[in-house]
C-alpha cells in the first residue's frame, strides 16, 4: 500500500501500519519501518500528527539488528528531505547503532554506517571508541560495506589528536582497499575512484602499495585511466625510477589515448618532483627517438610544461625538439613548439627561419596556433630586432588585423602593434616579463569540494567527483509540494503524461527558449519529458468529465506564424497540437493549431488549464471543428485572468489537458510568456494598476 503514491490511500494505510510497527514479528517491523518512509513522502504531516515518527524512532532500540537497521534507512530519508533535526544520533543512540552493526547484514550495516557517518564525534576519545567498534567491518567480504566502513574512519580521524592512532588506522585502511582491486573491473573502477579522493586526502594510507596500481595488459582502458591519475599522486623521489620505468612501457602500447595520457604523466611527474625532473626528460627523449608521430608530438606538449616549471634549465634539449618540427600537425603541438622558440628565441641561432616556417601557412592555422605565432614573433622581435624579424612582425601583424575574422586575434594583434609603435621598451617589460612557475594541480580538488566528497564515498558523487547537487534534483516532499486538487504540479522542466496508456509526452520547447525564437517549430525542439509524479487515478482527471470542460463550438481558422508543437504526432496517436499565447488589441488569446495525423476523424475538442501563478483560465467555448485524417484548424481560445489561482510560489509553467471524443486525455506543458500581459502603447490608468497591484 506504501507504493500506491494516491493521496486517498493514506488514510487507509495508517491503522494497519501502526499496528505492524509494533507487530511480534520483526520481518513485519521491519517492512513497516520502511514503509513509514513511503508515507512521509506522500504526506509528513500525517506522519507527524499520527506519531509514525516517534515509533519509528523507538525501533532504533528493538532487538532486532534488520529492524534496526530498516530504520535507520528509513530516518535517514525522512531527515535528508526535511528541514528541520528529525534523526539526532546521542550517545545513547549512538552505542546502539554500534552493537547491531555486528549482527545484521551487509546491506544493514551499510545503512548503519552512513548513518553514523553524519554523526560528529563529542571529542578526540569518542572518535576513537567509535573508530575501534567500526574497524572490523574493513575484512568485510561486501565492497560497499568496506568503503563505508573507510569513509566513517576517514571523517572520525579529523578529531583524532594523536598521530600514533591516525598512523595505525591509515596501516588498517590499507589492504581492504588494495583487496578491492582484485575485483571485477566495474568495482575497480568504482574503488580507484574512491581511492583517488582518498589519497588526495591522506597520500600516507597507500603511500607504499603502489606496485598494486600498476596496469595489467587485460584491464579495461577506464581502469587504466584512473590507475595511471593515482600513480602520479603516490609519486615521490623513493619511486620515481619504479613509475617511469612503467609510464615509459605504456607510452608503447597500442592505444593511442592511453600511450598520449601516459606520456603526460612523464610530464607531470616532472613537474610535481624537481629532483626526478632530469629523469623525466631523458625518458621523454628517449620517447621522442623512437619517431612515433602522436608519440613525439605529446611529448613537445609537456616538455612545454616542464619549460615553464623549471626556466632556463632544460633548453639544450630544443634541438632535438627542432629535429621533429615537419612533423608536427596537432594544434597544441604546434602551439607548444612556437612558445618554446619564441621563449628562447635568443638562444636559437635561425629561431626567424623556423618561425618563418610557421608564418606561410598562418591564414590556414587554427586560432589556437595563430595566438600563439603572433606572440612568439613579438618576442622575436623583441629579442632580435634586426631586419629579418622587422618584416616578420609586419607581415604577422597584417595578418592578425586585417586578413583574419578571430577578433581574439585581432585585438591582441592591436595591442602588440600600439604597444611595439608606442613604447617597445614598455612592450618588453610586458611580453618579456618574467612568468609565474606552473604546477601540477591540474586534477587536484578544491579542499571543501574533497572533503565534501569524501564524506559522499561509496555514493555515485564519489565517483562523478562532483557534489550530488551538481547532477541529483531531490524529489519534493508532500510537505514542500504545494497541493493541488486537479492533478500533481509539474516542475519547471515540464510534466505531460498520456493518461491513456501511460506515456510520456515531450514537453514544450518553448519552456527554455525566448519568445522569438520559440515561434520557429522544428523537431528539435521536441523534448522528452522527465519522468512525472503519477497523477490521481482514483478522482477524476483534472476535472475533464465534470461542468467546467469547456465544449467545442464553431469553428475558426485564423491565420497567423508557425506555433511551437507542444503535443507532437508520435506522442498523440496522430494529433500534433501547436499552441502559445499571444496578445491581440488589448485582449489575451491562447492560439492553437491542432493537425490530425492519424486515420480517424478527430472531434468533440475540449480544454482545460490547471491553476497557474497567473490565474490564467478560458473565457470562452473551443471552436474546432472535426478534423477529417490530414486535415488541420487554427483556433484562438480568448483567456480571462485571475480565475484559477496557483496558491504555490509563482511559476511561469502553464499545464493543459486536451481531450476528444475518440482518444484519451492528453497533458502538455506550455511556458506562459510574460509579454502578453503588457499592453501594446504601455500604458494603464492609475485604478487598474492599483487593481492590478493589489
Amino acid at each position: 500500500m506504501g507504493c500506491i503514491r494516491v493521496d486517498k490511500i493514506t488514510e487507509y494505510l495508517c491503522d494497519p501500519l501502526q499496528r505492524c510497527l509494533k507487530d511480534d514479528d520483526p520481518y513485519v517491523r521491519k517492512t513497516a519501518a520502511v514503509c513509514v518512509a513511503k508515507l512521509y513522502d506522500i504526506n509528513a504531516e500525517l506522519v507527524e500528527d499520527r506519531g509514525f515518527l516517534e515509533s519509528l524512532k523507538d525501533l532504533i532500540s528493538d532487538n532486532n539488528p534488520m529492524v534496526v537497521a530498516n530504520a535507520v534507512a528509513a530516518l535517514a530519508e525522512i531527515q535528508e528531505h526535511s528541514s528541520r533535526p528529525i534523526f539526532e544520533i546521542t550517545s545513547h543512540t549512538l552505542s546502539k547503532l554500534l552493537t547491531a552493526l555486528n549482527e545484521c547484514t551487509e546491506w544493514g550495516q551499510v545503512f548503519i554506517l552512513d548513518a553514523l557517518s553524519r554523526c560528529k564525534a563529542a571529542d578526540a576519545r569518542e572518535a576513537e571508541n567509535i573508530v575501534e567498534r567500526i574497524t572490523p567491518r574493513l575484512q568485510h567480504a561486501n565492497c560497499a560495506v568496506v568503503l563505508s566502513a573507510v569513509k566513517m574512519i576517514l571523517l572520525q580521524m579529523e578529531l583524532i589528536s594523536s598521530t600514533d592512532v591516525v598512523r595505525n588506522l591509515c596501516k588498517k585502511m590499507a589492504p581492504p582497499l588494495v583487496t578491492l582491486l582484485s575485483a571485477e573491473p566495474e568495482i575497480q573502477y568504482v574503488a580507484l575512484r574512491n581511492i583517488n579522493l582518498i589519497v588526495q586526502k591522506r597520500p600516507t594510507i597507500l603511500a607504499h602499495e603502489i606496485k598494486v596500481f600498476f596496469c595489467k595488459y587485460n584491464d579495461p582502458i577506464y581502469v587504466k585511466m584512473e590507475k595511471l591519475e593515482i600513480m602520479i599522486k603516490l609519486a615521490s623521489d623513493r619511486n620515481i625510477d619504479q613509475v617511469l620505468l612503467e609510464f615509459k612501457e605504456y607510452a608503447t602500447e597500442v592505444d593511442v589515448d592511453f600511450v598520449r595520457r601516459a606520456v603526460r604523466a612523464i610530464g607531470r611527474c616532472a613537474i610535481k618532483l624537481d629532483r626526478a625532473a632530469e629523469r623525466c626528460i631523458s625518458v621523454l627523449l628517449e620517447l621522442i627517438k623512437i619517431k612515433v608521430n602522436y608519440v613525439v608530438q605529446e611529448a613537445i606538449i609537456v616538455i612545454k610544461d616542464i619549460f615553464r616549471r623549471y626556466p632556463n634549465m632544460y633548453e639544450s634539449i630544443i634541438a632535438t625538439l627542432c629535429e621533429s618540427l615537419d612533423t608536427l600537425d596537432e594544434p597544441e603541438a604546434k602551439a607548444s613548439m612556437i612558445w618554446i622558440i619564441g621563449e628562447y628565441a635568443e638562444r636559437i641561432d635561425n629561431a626567424d627561419e623556423l618561425l618563418e616556417s610557421f608564418l606561410e601557412s598562418f591564414p590556414e592555422e587554427p586560432p589556437q596556433v595563430q595566438l600563439q605565432l603572433l606572440t612568439a614573433t613579438v618576442k622575436l622581435f623583441l629579442k632580435k630586432p634586426t631586419e629579418g624579424p622587422q618584416q616578420m612582425i609586419q607581415v604577422v601583424l597584417n595578418n592578425a588585423t586585417v586578413e583574419t575574422d578571430n577578433p581574439d586575434l585581432r585585438d591582441r594583434a592591436y595591442i602588440y602593434w600600439r604597444l611595439l609603435s608606442t613604447d617597445p621598451e614598455a612592450a618588453k617589460d610586458v611580453v618579456l616579463a618574467e612568468k609565474p612557475v606552473i604546477s601540477d594541480d591540474s586534477n587536484q580538488l578544491d579542499p571543501s569540494l574533497l572533503d565534501e566528497l569524501l564524506a559522499n564515498i561509496a555514493t555515485l558523487s564519489s565517483v562523478y567527483h562532483k557534489p550530488p547537487d551538481a547532477f541529483v534534483t531531490r524529489a519534493k516532499t508532500a510537505s514542500q509540494r504545494t497541493e493541488d486538487d486537479d492533478y500533481p504540479d509539474g516542475n519547471e522542466k515540464g510534466y505531460s503524461a498520456n493518461v491513456g496508456d501511460g506515456g510520456a509526452s515531450p514537453s514544450t520547447s518553448s519552456s527554455s527558449v525566448p519568445y522569438t525564437a520559440a515561434r520557429q517549430p522544428s523537431p528539435a525542439q521536441v523534448m522528452p519529458a522527465p519522468a512525472s509524479p503519477v497523477p490521481d487515478l482514483l478522482g477524476d482527471l483534472i476535472g475533464l468529465d465534470n461542468n467546467a470542460i469547456v465544449p467545442a463550438d464553431q469553428p475558426a481558422m485564423p491565420s497567423g506564424p508557425p506555433l511551437p508543437i507542444l503535443l507532437p504526432a508520435s506522442t498523440g496517436q496522430g494529433l500534433q497540437i501547436s499552441a502559445q499565447l499571444a496578445r491581440q488589441d488589448g485582449q489575451i488569446f491562447y492560439s492553437l493549431m491542432f493537425e490530425n495525423n492519424s486515420q480517424i476523424t478527430l472531434d468533440g475538442f475540449m480544454i482545460q488549464f490547471n491553476k497557474n501563478s497567473f490565474g490564467l483560465a478560458a473565457a470562452g467555448p473551443l471552436q474546432v471543428p472535426p478534423l477529417a485524417p490530414g486535415a488541420a484548424a487554427r483556433t484562438l481560445l480568448p483567456m480571462v485572468l485571475f480565475q484559477n489561482m496557483s496558491p504555490g510560489p509563482p511559476s511561469s509553467l502553464l499545464q493543459v489537458a486536451v481531450k476528444n471524443n475518440q482518444q484519451p486525455v492528453w497533458y502538455f506543458n506550455d511556458k506562459i510568456l510574460l509579454h502578453v500581459f503588457f499592453s501594446e502603447d504601455g500604458r494603464m490608468e492609475r485604478t487598474s494598476f492599483l487593481e492590478v497591484r493589489s
